[in-house]
């Protein structure tokens, strides 16, 4: 970037406009801004800077004339645009002896205009300030004798870009595993509200943001941001998301978790057969493995895990509780022995 012509980083000839200028500018601005980037942020934000630096030079008239003359030296600390060969400053200043060096203003605008014919605008007329020679550093000397500074137009920064416009949204569980498109409404500050098509990735989780180019406010020029959605994922009747994984509760009675059963157990892809095997207490999981969130990328497919949750009778009559007692001697089982010691 140090070596970089300025004109070659806006794409401009040397003569351009300021109008030409400026529109090489918003059009680079907006393609390399790091925000609009974000696979290759590192190297956006660099070319971003030197599009900046070479807007900041050549967006204003009096840089830009002190950048033709002298490169980038003239944006360099303690550059002198007047000091010549050996010391001295041509126009005002000290020579190297250190004694003041006097022009006369009228010599100056006079010698500008030799060879004018007389009687035409600006012959002879330097010393009571008419016509003015345009442009360069001459309207900067006269802007310093008359006390002030020759007006800018307000500069282009990279804030006027367009911003991105963010919104959350809710998606369908199922969409969001699997993957599909939903309509959302986005209302944006200006009290404008638009209907668009997201399409949603499968494997989406919570917090997930994804990007609609184009799509976002309209800043004050007329241009579009993009608009940033973050995913809220719904939840499920009965499935719950860890992560990649889905875990799903399977309620079972007594005989079944200590005899064993086979059920039936809804997947991603419809009912699914598996076995409970015999002697299954509470909360006991069992993995089907590749029945979670599917792949997406290099992140591999989530497994389902079906919990077993044993649900008792909220009443029994006498005859059932002969038969536990019955059970209960047969099985003389001691869950808690020695479990606190």
């Amino acid at each position: 970037m140090a070596d970089s012509d300025f004109y070659q980083v806006l794409g401009v000839a040397r003569d351009a406009s300021e109008d030409d200028i400026k529109k090489a500018y918003r059009s680079l601005a907006r393609k390399h801004h790091p925000d609009l980037n974000p696979d290759n942020k590192k190297a956006s934000e660099a070319k971003f800077k030197e599009i900046q630096e070479a807007y900041d030079t050549l967006g204003e008239p009096e840089k830009r004339v002190q950048y033709d003359r002298f490169g980038k030296a003239a944006g360099q600390a303690g550059f002198n645009p007047g000091a010549a060969p050996g010391g001295q400053n041509p126009w005002f200043g000290h020579n190297q002896a250190g004694s003041t060096i006097h022009f006369d203003f009228n010599d100056l605008f006079n010698n500008m205009h030799a060879g004018q014919p007389q009687g035409q605008p600006g012959a002879g007329q330097a010393a009571g300030f008419g016509p003015e020679p345009s442009g360069g550093i001459f309207d900067e000397i006269l802007s310093k004798v008359r006390g002030g500074r020759p007006k800018k137009k307000p500069r282009e920064t990279a804030a006027s870009i367009a911003e991105p416009f963010h919104a959350k949204i809710n998606v369908p569980f199922m969409t969001a595993v699997k993957g599909g498109e939903t309509a959302i409404d986005i209302t944006f500050d200006a009290g404008d509200t638009e209907t668009l098509s997201l399409k949603v990735p499968a494997g989406s989780t919570s917090g997930q943001k994804l990007r609609l180019r184009g799509k976002g406010a309209m800043n004050n020029r007329g241009e579009r941001g993009d608009l940033i959605v973050e995913v809220i994922v719904d939840p499920h009747p009965f499935f719950k998301i860890d992560g990649r994984d889905l875990s799903l509760e399977v309620p079972i009675t007594v005989d079944e978790a200590l005899l064993g059963v086979r059920l039936e157990v809804p997947t991603l892809d419809g009912l699914r057969t598996v076995p409970i095997p015999a002697g299954t207490s509470s909360g006991g999981r069992l993995r089907l493995k590749g029945q979670g969130v599917p792949a997406r990328g290099e992140t591999p497919v989530g497994d389902l895990y079906v919990v077993t949750k044993i649900v008792l009778p909220k009443s029994i009559d006498e005859a059932t509780k002969l038969k536990l007692e019955e059970l209960k001697s047969a099985l003389n089982t001691k869950p808690r022995e020695g479990l606190w010691k």
